[in-house]
């Protein structure tokens, strides 16, 4: 029988996304839920998604915000080079640092920083940004076939997970398949206001679906603009 699994990529503390999109994952009977990393960020109230994760079992792996703030860094990791992205990444990062409960930083530390599993007779691999960085960008339009499926040898998997650009794409390659799952945090700056997660349903193929998924963004907006975070 072919194996359905929701995953999701940064959160960037929006917990009114993430309580819809497991709400949401659950009403179409997925029962396994994982979460590739980057819950705090951009949006307020970081301890407010811990308890979501919780209750809806969804298993998590690091991403460099988990990293940094479980070590102590001074800055997120992010791997941003434009100066203003790099400007607000380091609001974001110190509001989310001040904002995190010392207990949520000691689960983070135990985070695996990468999920291996069998799923629908298929290796699979979770990563944040790619099994070799936590913080790589792997772009649809600037990762090449050749070097996307040497990857998936290199790291023995069949079907490869990951996040961290908050872009959602789908390639298929010699040896396996590559998946961005997303962002169910931060739209992708299209247009449109929803977010997304990836719903994979593995069985004798592949079968991946993009699912949008609303919330209030105006209540969100108000929340941050509450805590005083800049309005870009």
């Amino acid at each position: 029988m072919p194996e359905r699994i929701a995953v999701f990529g940064g959160v960037s503390s929006n917990h009114l996304a993430l309580e819809a999109g497991c709400r949401g994952a659950r009403a179409r009977g997925v029962e396994k839920l994982y979460c590739l990393g980057d819950l705090g960020a951009f949006g307020p109230h970081p301890d407010r998604v811990f308890p979501i994760l919780e209750r809806y079992g969804v298993l998590t792996i690091q991403g460099n915000y988990e990293e940094s703030l479980a070590s102590g860094r001074l800055d997120c990791n992010c791997g941003y080079t434009d100066p203003r992205d790099n400007r607000f990444a380091q609001i974001a990062y110190d509001y989310t640092a001040e904002n995190t409960s010392q207990a949520a930083k000691r689960w983070m530390a135990d985070l695996p920083k990468t999920l291996r599993m069998k799923l629908g007779g298929r290796r699979v691999l979770m990563a944040h940004g790619s099994p070799r960085r936590i913080n790589e960008f792997l772009w649809h339009s600037t990762s090449p076939a050749p070097f996307l499926s040497r990857m998936l040898e290199q790291h023995a998997t069949d079907l490869l997970l990951v996040d961290h650009t908050g872009l959602p794409w789908h390639r298929r390659l010699p040896g396996g398949d590559v998946v961005n799952v997303g962002s169910i945090g931060r739209p992708a700056n299209d247009g449109n206001a929803h977010v997304n997660y990836a719903l994979l349903t593995l069985g004798e193929t592949l079968a991946v679906e993009f699912v949008p998924v609303a919330y209030d963004f105006e209540a969100l907006g108000r929340e941050m603009r509450e805590e005083k975070l800049p309005e870009g």
